[in-house]
């Protein structure tokens, strides 16, 4: 099997980005399955219900988000509705929406890295729980942990090694250059990147960036729209759920 993910979709040009090349990129690398990371495609802040949608018609058979799950008012109904769009497993319980699906054979589970995110419970402990329940049903598992920490996300990536085909990391919107197979056959990357514009910091204009460091004073940040890339990586895996090879992908769109 053959599975492509996409890194954080930032605002309106990584959505654009999606929507126009999604469905011929799965075509030209012989995709199987399809995840995407949707949590900055409303402004850089969230998720709404019709972007969802359209980022789903595109050719993503699941979305995955992170810690801006709630930063689009009028979603969380949409997502206790949905298998298709899952939020952070380790986020409260009471709160809407699920942390893992199966799709197509293929379980895909998210989790919040603990420095700066301040998630419910730790990931490690969610893992657990959440891998050995979808193992009962296939041995295909792709894990998206969006963390802060490269310590942590490398911490689960061997933690999990074995038990799991890939721990792809998101959340830093930088793309690392560590795509690879650990020893006991489970694919990571300490940072997938992010799909949007890059000519930007980490999604937003430079100048609001800029202002908001040097002058101490809160700045509503907006989306950049020059250097639009795809980024992400692409898993190959067996029916036994190993991973046989993870490869960096990265995709000049403008």
């Amino acid at each position: 099997m053959r599975i492509l993910f996409l890194a954080d979709v930032f605002g309106a040009p990584g959505r654009r980005a999606v929507e126009a090349h999604l469905p011929a990129i799965k075509e030209e690398l012989a995709i199987d399955f399809c995840i995407v990371n949707g949590e900055n495609s409303a402004d850089g802040r969230g998720i709404t219900a019709r972007l969802a949608e359209k980022i789903l018609a595109a050719g993503a058979d699941v979305i995955t988000l992170g810690n801006w799950v709630w930063g689009q008012r009028g979603f969380a109904p949409y997502l206790s509705g949905t298998d298709r769009v899952i939020r952070p497993a380790n986020m409260s319980p009471a709160s809407p929406g699920r942390g893992l699906t199966i799709q197509g054979g293929v379980a895909v589970i998210n989790l919040l890295g603990s420095l700066t995110l301040d998630p419910w419970e730790s990931a490690f402990g969610a893992a657990d729980r959440l891998v050995e329940e979808a193992r009962r049903e296939t041995p295909v598992i792709v894990v998206d942990f969006h963390a802060e920490a490269t310590s942590e996300k490398i911490a689960l990536a061997h933690y999990l090694d074995g038990r799991v085909t890939a721990v792809l990391g998101t959340h830093t919107h930088v793309q690392t250059n560590d795509a690879r197979v650990l020893a006991g056959g489970t694919a990571a990357i300490t940072d997938a990147g992010m799909t949007g514009p890059h000519d930007s910091v980490i999604g937003s204009v430079p100048e609001l960036a800029i202002r908001r460091f040097t002058s101490g004073m809160p700045v509503r940040l907006e989306p950049a729209e020059g250097g639009v890339r795809i980024e992400g990586v692409v898993i190959e895996c067996g029916d036994d759920g190993r991973a046989t090879s993870c490869e960096l992908f990265r995709r000049a769109i403008s």
